[in-house]
């Protein structure tokens, strides 16, 4: 087996060879004038599992070009068997036709990457309807989460926490978190207006003369009240993008008397200068190295070198 770190998945590939106890080897990946990609691999892989590595951010589209052109590449040198290990993998949104027209992207790279790979590994999917990877790839899959990364972060670094997602979709995220450590857990209404304008509520009313949040527990289908203002206040989402739902939910729970407050993601792509304007809100940003950041303080890579 060789580990392959692709353009954009160098920061993990070496990680992830050292604890498998592999040889690591980076792709020679270089732009020819007018933006084409070319790429080369300075190794015999002749015969060999080659396991590359890219995550797909920052200009996505060259990452999924360049990740299908070193798949093919490594079949055309006679590779034995070629994995994909995603740690974030795009175009999983667009799962249906939403509007007449629409390309179901979802669909479209699924069907390239079961044509260039025998396997793909990803951690957290942003999936809707579908909710596992083998309704999407023909090839085998693995769907890895960070859950039990970020609970044990939680519990060696914030104490008498109370767990907020933000919106129905982080459900699965804070409520899953929330039950390793043990604590207390509570999901936000969203109403997405745009791309980049939301508007974040609380389920139910607020109480302010108890100073206390009226929120409905995943848990207790019952009304109950939640301290906020006692609580180290973690929001756990699987990506923040803009921030801007991240943005709306620290300024909701700030008019309730929270004081410290922490956000945690799987995905960090802080998009038109998204970390910047949450860490002017004085919080705390944290988020797992699936994408490279300034606060990347979660490694995947051991739970990735597992799955392999």
């Amino acid at each position: 087996m060789i580990v392959v770190g692709c353009s954009h998945g160098s920061h993990l590939a070496k990680k992830i060879a050292d604890k498998l106890k592999k040889p690591y080897f980076p792709l020679e990946v270089t732009h020819f004038p007018d933006s084409e990609i070319k790429l080369r691999y300075k190794i015999n892989i002749k015969n060999k599992d080659i396991v590359l590595v890219q995550s797909f951010y920052g200009n996505v589209n060259d990452c999924i070009i360049e990740a299908l052109f070193a798949a093919e590449t490594a079949a055309d040198l006679g590779a034995k068997k070629i994995t994909l290990v995603a740690p974030y993998f795009p175009y999983l949104r667009q799962d249906k036709r939403f509007n007449q027209g629409e390309c179901i992207s979802l669909r479209t790279i699924a069907k390239n990457v079961d044509e260039d790979f025998d396997r793909v590994i990803i951690i957290d999917p942003h999936l809707h309807r579908e909710k596992t990877l083998k309704h999407i790839f023909k090839i085998s899959s693995t769907k890895l989460t960070a859950d039990p990364l970020i609970a044990d972060y939680i519990k060696k670094h914030i104490k008498n926490a109370l767990i907020i997602g933000p919106d129905v979709e982080s459900y699965k995220w804070a409520e899953k978190t929330a039950e390793i450590i043990g604590c207390e857990s509570a999901i936000l209404k969203k109403d997405r207006i745009s791309a980049r304008k939301v508007k974040v509520s609380f389920n139910k009313r607020i109480d302010t003369k108890k100073s206390k949040a009226l929120f409905v527990s995943s848990k207790i289908p019952k009304e109950f009240f939640l301290d906020i203002k006692n609580k180290n206040i973690v929001i756990v989402d699987d990506i923040i993008s803009t921030g801007h739902t991240l943005l709306e939910t620290i300024k909701l729970l700030k008019k309730t008397g929270a004081k410290k407050i922490t956000c945690i993601c799987v995905h960090g792509i802080f998009a038109e200068n998204g970390l910047k304007k949450l860490r002017r809100t004085g919080a705390k940003i944290i988020s797992c190295n699936t994408i490279p950041n300034p606060v990347a303080k979660i490694d995947v890579s051991e739970i990735i070198a597992k799955a392999i």
